[in-house]
């Protein structure tokens, strides 16, 4: 009877939390508006000011006309040129002006009549390291507002060839090329935050137009001021339009076009996918890779675009279905906008939307009672367009972009007076100091609910993204009610404000999938087609049974394990590029050199025991720094000087790249990957506290003063802040990060960390004293943190200057758009020095270290001379061009590949600026040596800093006695190995 009562109470509860959880979300969306109506949220708040803005310019000339006619600007007349060339008969052109990568040209026209216009072009590029085309526009010699000085120009991409099919049955993806075609753009933002293309103000006479090249070069045939167009309804179309509709020829016309077939795309990202996840996408196969959709995780950002030819019978009126799934952003809608031989036919055709769902969703293209447009083609060939687009949504995030702009501001302002950690049980009376303040947070508050509003009215609910803004306003809401909260939550503000830039990031991802496209007569519906139950159970059943029979790690041609021509890869970084690496070994490698090649995806910790049992492979990929050296010592590794071309395989690399790879005058591994370090500042703090770039490390410490008296911080890499373990796995290669400035003073300082042949560290000479004196002395005398999340202090602005890997700037790009244009990098700080001719200089060696390529140890001549030739094509140029581009294709800007091969870096996706800046940084580095017991250096140093650190212990003598340490593991492990003593 008990028992009874108690499951009878717990099925009560369980319905009571039942009817709660409904009850709650039916409850409607709050909305804000009492909080911000009838106040003026454009207005400017001292201190709390972003300048230099689109939405400013636009208020600037908020009077101005928008004439109606276009201005032809006669390219070749240009008042002033440099790095441009005329070019005769180009390209179908009588003349065409090519624009290098750092060019400059001026064109003067005369305007009939002041107001806005929109600047347009018609350009085609040219062959070079297939980035985005970048240019300024000044308007009479001034940028007209900030992102005129980035505008971006797409290339175009396609196929190789058809899709290769392995001998196990998976397609593998072509790889892309470029098309040089003509295409016609406006300049316009970018980021997608505004929608129509930029206006750009002229007054009436005589104007010049300046372009300067940013990036890559381009040749233009035509440059317009055009007037500035309004679309045009959908009624209005149809009025514009022949006849009343198809003729019975037409009737049950139907044409799938499939998502994987699209003929050019705008980024080479873009390409076909497969999809094992849904039995209804089309074609499908649960065991073999099928290209079977496009889109998906990097079709994600305003403006990238893909195109589909398709053919009608005859003239008529069509309709026009999409495949397509959005399930990625639960609450966020994803849009595109339809061109259809290459032009928006009607204004509803700007955005079409894709509503969060599991499935694929059939979206016809219809208007808000669920008529399909008719959109009238001619007969033969024509071609659809899907470019993504923010819609109604893009204007909120720009507001929101310089919301967090004006926060940091506003934090920046509150830092200098109560510090990073205030004291809670203080009055600062803030309201009193600072009343500009509390009045930009009011105002803020209230700009950030009606932005709240706004999103929830725009996609129907409130997302967790869009939760973060509320939080934030509610936050500032209470600051202004009660102004001793800020020091209680000054932590979390920041925090906060963190938040929200993350937040506006992911919004502004649009990701979509595309299975296929329908064009039909208007006289016939396109087949449903949606996955049930049952097909989705039989779709699990098969996949499960897969698993016992289909091998996962092998990619691409799998030949037989006993055919001993056969070269055997494991690479360790990742299964999107062991396939990127097998697409290319069967493509190019094996038909070449008719060498075949097993590449599989494998753990790392795998190897050792993999080695061990006599089961390895004969070449291993993206290995630590610290292996080679390693398992050379053991006998397990193939010394690559005894090829005869070795050095000319390396003349592609600095020495410093594989000076890790050296032991007694063998070589073990090549390098792959590399990393170093470079200064990443703030420009626009820097302005601020009228600071200028440091050079040397002694400019650095005088600028301390300024930047701590305000008080903000630098960041340099810290070995005490390591979250690392101190086993005894810990090499220099592994502690790289943490003790990377240390090696750079250690070697600006006239160091070395080991004498010539390796038998001891030289830490505790004179060089080496100094050096770690030095850089302890930051942490300890200067109160550099050890402790830090660089990329978000960097953000907020409260760390303007930090030294950090140069892979930094792939986060930063990709992370936080609202500081876009606000920083920059350079070479790290150095030392001065005079050399023998008494001219002074500065030395900025800097550590390197990264990954390289390793062949494990044989006694067959014949399989390591196969596995030397697909090294020999691995580190080749050609070769790492090409992966690297692919792989950034694939996984996005973030991703971008740090090869080791400085003629293939140059090759890559960087700004003609930043190559200038890393190849000088990369001149100067240095890379240390591994040697048997290297593992106790990196770790007894650490151990050293903490102890200097954390018990105020000498520096002298601490690195002194750390050194003996080191010393003694170094003689024990050269004699279990049998080498030489000093």
């Amino acid at each position: 009877m008990k028992g009874s009562v108690k499951k009878a109470i717990i099925i009560i509860g369980v319905l009571i939390v039942l009817v709660i959880c409904v009850l709650l979300n039916l409850r409607p969306v709050e909305n804000f508006q009492q909080k911000y109506e009838g106040v003026d949220l454009s207005a400017d708040v001292e201190g709390a000011v972003r300048e230099g803005t689109y939405t400013k310019y636009l208020n600037a000339h908020e009077d101005a006309a928008c004439p109606a006619e276009d201005i032809e600007v006669d390219l070749f007349a240009y008042m002033e040129g440099e790095g441009v060339e005329v070019y005769e008969n180009y390209e179908g052109e009588e003349k065409a002006l090519y624009t290098d990568t750092e060019s400059t040209v001026t064109w003067k026209v005369n305007v009939p009549e002041a107001g806005f216009y929109n600047l347009y072009l018609e350009y085609i590029t040219v062959e070079s390291r297939g980035v985005a085309i970048e240019r300024s526009v000044y308007i009479n010699g001034e940028l007209p507002f900030d992102d005129a000085g980035n505008i971006i120009f797409t290339r175009t991409w396609t196929d190789a060839s058809e899709p290769k099919v392995d001998n196990q049955g998976n397609e593998i993806r072509p790889s892309q090329v470029e098309v040089y075609k003509w295409q016609s753009t406006f300049c316009k933002d970018d980021m997608g935050y505004i929608i129509n293309p930029y206006q750009f103000y002229f007054e009436a006479g005589e104007n010049t137009i300046t372009m300067e090249g940013v990036n890559e070069p381009m040749v233009l045939k035509k440059l317009t001021l055009a007037a500035i167009d309004d679309s045009v309804t959908y009624e209005e179309y149809l009025a514009n339009c022949p006849g009343e509709g198809n003729s019975e020829t037409n009737i049950n016309y139907v044409q799938v076009v499939q998502g994987e077939d699209s003929t050019i795309r705008s980024e080479s990202s873009l390409y076909a996918k497969y999809d094992k996840s849904a039995p209804n996408t089309q074609p499908y196969s649960v065991t073999n890779t099928i290209l079977n959709y496009v889109g998906g995780e990097t079709w994600c950002s305003a403006g990238q675009w893909i195109e589909w030819e398709f053919s009608v019978p005859e003239d008529g009126y069509y309709n026009i279905t999409v495949k397509g799934r959005q399930n990625y952003a639960r609450g966020s809608v994803s849009s595109r906008t339809v061109y259809i031989d290459g032009e928006i036919p009607f204004e509803e055709m700007e955005e079409i939307s894709f509503e969060y769902e599991n499935d694929w969703n059939n979206l016809t293209l219809a208007d808000a009672d669920g008529n399909p447009y008719k959109i009238y083609l001619t007969e033969g060939t024509h071609t659809i367009r899907l470019e993504a687009t923010l819609g109604g949504s893009g204007i909120l995030l720009e507001e929101l972009e310089d919301s967090i702009y004006r926060l940091n501001q506003i934090y920046r302002k509150l830092l200098v007076y109560t510090g990073a950690t205030p004291d809670q049980y203080r009055d600062y009376n803030i309201d009193q100091v600072y009343p500009e303040v509390m009045e930009a947070m009011d105002l803020e508050s209230k700009r950030l609910y009606k932005i709240v509003d706004e999103m929830v009215a725009y996609t129907g609910q409130k997302a967790d993204k869009i939760a973060t803004a509320q939080t934030l306003a509610q936050q500032l809401e209470r600051f202004v009610e009660k102004p001793n909260k800020i020091t209680e939550e000054f932590t979390t503000f920041k925090d906060n404000i963190t938040s929200l830039g993350t937040a506006v990031l992911n919004m502004g991802e649009t990701k979509l999938d595309i299975d296929y496209l329908v064009i039909t007569s208007t006289d016939t519906e396109p087949e449903k087609d949606e996955a049930n139950f049952f097909s989705k159970m039989w779709h699990e059943i098969k996949a499960f049974a897969a698993t016992f029979y289909v091998d996962y790690d092998a990619v691409g041609d799998v030949y037989e394990e006993n055919d001993e021509e056969v070269v055997t890869v494991w690479i360790l970084s990742g299964r999107d590029q062991g396939t990127i690496l097998k697409s290319m070994v069967d493509d190019t490698f094996t038909p070449d050199t008719g060498i075949k090649v097993n590449v599989e995806v494998v753990a790392a910790n795998a190897l050792l025991s993999a080695v061990m049992a006599g089961r390895g492979p004969d070449v291993v990929l993206s290995v630590g720094a610290d292996q080679p050296v390693n398992y050379a010592l053991r006998g397990a590794a193939e010394d690559l000087t005894q090829f005869e071309d070795y050095q000319e395989v390396l003349s592609s690399y600095t020495e410093s790249s594989y000076q890790q790879y050296c032991l007694d005058g063998a070589i073990y591994a090549i390098p792959e990957t590399q990393t170093f370090n470079v200064m990443f500042y703030r420009t626009d703090v820097l302005e601020q506290l009228e600071l200028e770039v440091p050079q040397t490390w002694q400019d650095l410490i005088e600028m301390l003063p300024t930047i701590q008296g305000n008080n903000m911080s630098i960041g340099i890499p810290s070995a005490a802040g390591s979250s690392g373990s101190a086993s005894a796995s810990t090499t220099i290669a592994s502690n790289a990060a943490d003790l990377s400035l240390y090696f750079s003073l250690l070697y600006q300082y006239g160091g070395d960390l080991y004498n010539e042949a390796g038998t001891k560290a030289e830490i505790n000479d004179e060089a080496g004293v100094e050096a770690f004196d030095v850089y302890t002395r930051f942490f300890t005398d200067y109160g550099i943190p050890t402790y830090f999340d660089f990329v978000s202090r960097f953000r907020s602005g409260e760390m303007p200057i930090g030294i950090a890997s140069y892979s930094t700037y792939n986060t930063l790009m990709v992370s936080a758009p609202e500081i876009k244009g606000l920083w920059d990098f350079t070479l790290i700080p150095g030392t001065e020095k005079t050399d023998e001719n008494g001219n002074t200089y500065i030395d900025r060696s800097d550590f390197i270290t990264g990954s390289g390529t390793m062949m494990i140890a044989s006694d067959d001549e014949d399989t390591k001379q196969r596995a030397w030739e697909f090294m020999k094509w691995w580190a080749s140029s050609d070769t790492q061009v090409r992966f690297g581009r692919e792989i950034e294709a694939l996984l996005g800007s973030s991703a971008r590949y740090a090869t080791a091969n400085i003629n293939a870096f140059s090759q890559l996706a960087w700004t003609a600026d930043d190559i200038e800046v890393l190849t000088e940084q990369w001149r100067q580095t240095v890379g240390i040596r591994e040697i048997p017991g290297g593992y106790y250096t990196g770790r007894h140093i650490t151990n050293a800093v903490r102890k200097v650190i954390n018990d105020q212990e000498d520096p002298r003598e601490t690195i002194i006695d750390y050194t003996i340490t080191i010393n003694e593991e170094i003689a024990k492990k050269r004699s279990e190995f049998g080498l030489p003593l000093e």
